[in-house]
Order: C-alpha cells, then structure tokens, then sequence
C-alpha cells in the first residue's frame, strides 16, 4: 500500500479576512502557529474556509499562496471541489501546478447527482491530475451521501487514495474499511477515535483551529495504539466540539479564535456574526477547557 497523504491531524484552516479582503499577513500567521503546534498537515480553501464566497481570484490566490508559505514544512491540501465537474478541474490542475500534495473534491452539492454521476464527476476530476484525491463525503452539506458501494468503484481510480468521511454513520465507516484501501480521516471532530479504531488514519478538523496541538496528540495516541488515552482526549474534547457547532461552521470557531486574540476579521454574507447567546455557550465550554481568552 502507498504511503498516507498524511497522518494524525489535518486542520481545515479558516480564512482570515480583513476589509473583506483576504488578510495575507493574518492567513501566514495561522499557518506558522499550526506548524509549531504539532498539525500534521492544513487544508486551504474548504468549507472552514469559506470557500464557497471566494471570488474566482481569491481561491487561486489562496491556493498559489498556501504553496508558497507552506513550502513543503507539512502536507498542503487544496480544497477544489465544486458542483460543477469543469470548475472543479481547473481548480485542481492549478492547485497541482502550485505545490499541493492532495486535493479534497466533495461530491456535487445543490444538483445532488446521482451515484454513477457522482462516479463520473470525481473520475474525471481525478483523471486530470498526478496527485492523489480525498473524497469528501459530507451529506449535510450535499444533501447525498456517497454510498459504500460507489466509494469501492471510486476506490479503482489510481489516484483516488482518500476519503474524509463526515456521514457520522460509523457503520458505514467500518463497510468502508472493510471494503476498500482507501485510507479514512473522520470529517466530524467528535468522531475521530471511534473512526479511528476502525483503522482510520486522522483527523480533518475544525477543532484544531483552535487547539491544534491537543487534537494531533489525541490522533497520534491512537496511531500508537493508546486507545485509552486517545479516548479521553476525546471525551474532553467533546466539551468544547459540541460548541464548536452550535451554530453553522465556521461561525463559532472564528469567533473562538478572536476570543484568543486570533481575530480572523470579519464574517461574509451570508455568514454573520455568532449570536450573543452561542458566544456565551462557547466561551464557556472553552474556559472549562482551559484556553486562555483575551480580557
């Protein structure tokens, strides 16, 4: 078997905007922090990104930019999925011409395929590039979940080697382990040992945003097999990944990332600013946690 796009904890980084404008010194300094704090490798351009309100100009200017600074220090995964099947291979090509080592393709949202088209669309996708291909399964957002059945013939493409799976269904996870090679990464942070014990290798998370050193380590107990300790990372990590959530992604996790004095600038439409009562929740759960917040 080929070796894994990575392995432990990918961080589906935010982007930092400043005058709704992409904040490039912000969006290094994130970048730098989760390399010192032990991520395993970032994600550029997916949803925690905002992709999907990006110009055509800001995504390729993400995409060459991240190639740039990451530099080869840690994994770089571009996020080039699209709904349109052409759109999504220009993205891709240009993310390979500029240094990613993965690509993360969601199968087509609000035209919702069916699932020999959802085959076709990441066949051609894949067909395009060298660099292996993530598959993305999230039904919450696609409104289709990509059955066991079509990720075992997604998993006949060469360089289809990945899927992150967010169904939350753990049956399917195992079906999927059990019936392809394809190497698994949890899409749903309160999930990630439990996919994991199923052989999955990580994790592509929200909550690394903000404690990125603490999910790698939680990844990397159970790749060493200390599942016991792996599980109580989990479960105290739960406390503050239920938050995380209240509200759509990735509203409370740039709201805790100005709560550290990491502002991330402002949300854009038709995102907005997270409630006074959600904050209140978040706050909460991450001073039980123990991250320090700015006064």
């Amino acid at each position: 078997m080929s070796k894994p796009i990575f392995e432990g904890s990918c961080v589906a980084m935010v982007t930092p905007f400043k005058d709704n404008q992409i904040d490039w010194d912000n969006f290094r300094r994130l970048i730098d922090f989760h390399i010192e704090n032990g991520t395993d490798a970032i994600l550029i351009a997916g949803t925690t990104g905002e992709t999907s309100t990006l110009t055509d100009d800001e995504h390729l200017s993400l995409l060459r930019e991240a190639g740039k600074y990451i530099n080869g220090r840690v994994p770089y995964i571009a996020g080039t999925g699209s709904n349109d099947t052409a759109y999504s291979i220009g993205l891709s090509k240009y993310a390979q011409e500029q240094g990613a080592d993965a690509i993360l393709v969601i199968n087509p949202y609000y035209n919702k395929s069916t699932q020999k088209g959802i085959i076709a669309h990441i066949k051609a996708i894949a067909d395009e590039v060298d660099i292996p291909v993530i598959v993305y399964n999230v039904p919450s957002r696609t409104g289709t979940n990509i059955t066991v059945d079509t990720l075992v013939e997604l998993s006949k493409i060469p360089n289809v080697k990945a899927v992150k799976e967010a169904s939350g269904d753990i049956s399917q996870v195992a079906e999927i382990a059990r019936r392809t090679d394809l190497d698994i990464y949890s899409g749903n942070d309160d999930q990630t040992i439990p996919v994991m014990a199923l052989g999955g290798k990580g994790v592509i998370s929200v909550s690394a945003n903000i404690i990125p050193k603490d999910v790698s380590e939680m990844a990397h107990k159970a790749l060493e097999g200390d599942f016991e300790a792996a599980r109580d990372m989990q479960l105290r990590q739960n406390g503050l990944n239920g938050p995380l959530f209240i509200e759509t992604n990735p509203i409370p996790v740039n709201k805790a990332l100005e709560l550290m004095g990491l502002d991330t600038g402002e949300m854009r439409l038709p995102l907005i600013e997270m409630s006074e009562e959600g904050t209140k929740i978040l706050k909460d759960a991450m001073l039980e946690y123990g991250i320090e917040l700015e006064d």
